[in-house]
């Protein structure tokens, strides 16, 4: 299902500045990280003009992918919360251009997905 889909884990917010001084290189002159999870390697950063995913891959973790896709290119997004015996919460964002399937990201039950729903609906809608 794509860069995602090999990730094995639950997202869980991570600090904005560890980000920022890790992932600064990639941001363009005026842009600002606004939220970002990590699973075990890899991140999911949200910024105020795209969605900046990192695929930390191979042993060592010195291959890095990093995708980026303009909130403009986001058709459609669904969050699905946690339940009494799922304890997963679930963000499916469908890009043009990627097909009909969505990336599917998997959150802990400590983040929370609708902060995430808020600020891509706010982002989404720009």
């Amino acid at each position: 299902m794509g860069i995602i889909s090999g990730l094995i884990g639950n997202a869980s917010e991570t600090d904005l500045a560890d980000v920022k001084k890790d992932y600064g290189k990639l941001l363009g002159r005026n842009e600002d990280v606004l939220q970002a999870y990590q699973w075990v390697r890899d991140l999911l950063i949200f910024t105020d003009y795209r969605l900046i995913l990192v695929d930390i891959q191979g042993a060592t973790g010195k291959k890095v992918d990093y995708h980026s896709i303009p909130y403009r290119s986001i058709r459609h997004f669904a969050v699905e919360s946690t339940g009494h015996f799922d304890l997963e919460a679930e963000l499916k964002i469908w890009v043009a251009g990627l097909g009909a399937e969505p990336l599917v990201y998997t959150f802990s039950k400590d983040a929370d997905v609708y902060k995430v729903q808020a600020l891509l609906a706010e982002c989404v809608g720009k």
